[in-house]
């Protein structure tokens, strides 16, 4: 299980290797966002993050407090990524709190199911909203803020390469995206050495797909290692893809989905 209660110290690194640096997370106040914004705070970095509504404030403070604990600055921005000018602003005003903007995060999601013949066409429009334009828009209003060798790493699903079962046609399209998004910012930003990739999680264990649920044992089936993953697992991936050891690997996909797809 994910220690989603504080910050807890690492044996891979750390500290270091974000030191001085400015990372926003969007969808940052729970599961694997907030692991990512904890963990960037735990290596280093100030880091802001959005959340989507006024419901999720309690956790979006619990996030806050972690990361000041950890002697870290952090900003809450509340912002619904299916908004165009919400995630251009949190974008702005980000780099504005925290002084400058090294590190993009384009976490914020949805997961819907279903048959295709019920899906409406305002949940496409929604589903694309969060996981497409949102990303391409943070990506492009980053871009005016990040620093050479600056890093956009977005959060993608195993789901966009493969699909196991009926039912997610939306879902993974949406996520499928972000991969032809990744190579074209690697081209675009490569001359500045910006890195783009995108980090595809296989199931984790998070209130959206708890690894205690009555589907989890068949997506433990269709992994390698028979196991779900930590929001902590994904998390020290973009950790490390934001730090020193990520600075030659862009236009990329990298899963980390237990072999799920292997």
């Amino acid at each position: 299980m994910s220690d989603m209660s504080g910050i807890r110290q690492t044996t891979d690194g750390g500290l270091a290797g974000l030191a001085g640096k400015a990372a926003l997370v969007t969808g940052g106040s729970r599961g694997i966002g907030a692991a990512i914004a904890r963990r960037l705070a735990h290596d280093g970095a100030d880091v802001a993050f959005t959340y989507v509504s006024a419901a999720g404030k309690e956790k979006a403070d619990a996030v806050v407090a972690d990361i000041e604990a950890a002697g870290r600055r952090a900003v809450a921005l509340r912002a619904d990524s299916a908004d165009a000018d919400a995630i251009l602003g949190a974008v702005d005003d980000a780099a504005a709190a925290l002084g400058r903007l090294d590190i993009l995060v384009n976490n914020a999601g949805i997961f819907g199911s279903g048959p295709i013949e019920d899906v409406t066409v305002e949940e496409i429009d929604r589903t694309l909203a969060i996981h497409v334009r949102a990303a391409f828009l943070a990506a492009q209003a980053a871009s005016r803020h990040l620093p050479d060798g600056g890093r956009i790493i977005s959060i993608g699903s195993n789901l966009a390469g493969r699909v196991p079962h009926p039912g997610i046609a939306l879902y993974s399209m949406s996520k499928a995206a972000l991969d032809g998004l990744t190579r074209g910012l690697a081209r675009e930003l490569g001359p500045r050495g910006i890195t783009a990739t995108v980090v595809h999680p296989g199931s984790t264990d998070t209130d959206m797909n708890p690894a205690a649920s009555p589907h989890a044992e068949a997506q433990r089936e269709r992994t390698a290692l028979g196991r779900f993953l930590d929001a902590d697992d994904i998390a020290a991936t973009v950790a490390f893809l934001a730090g020193p050891g990520g600075r030659n690997i862009t236009g990329t996909g990298i899963l980390v989905d237990a072999g799920a797809n292997a």
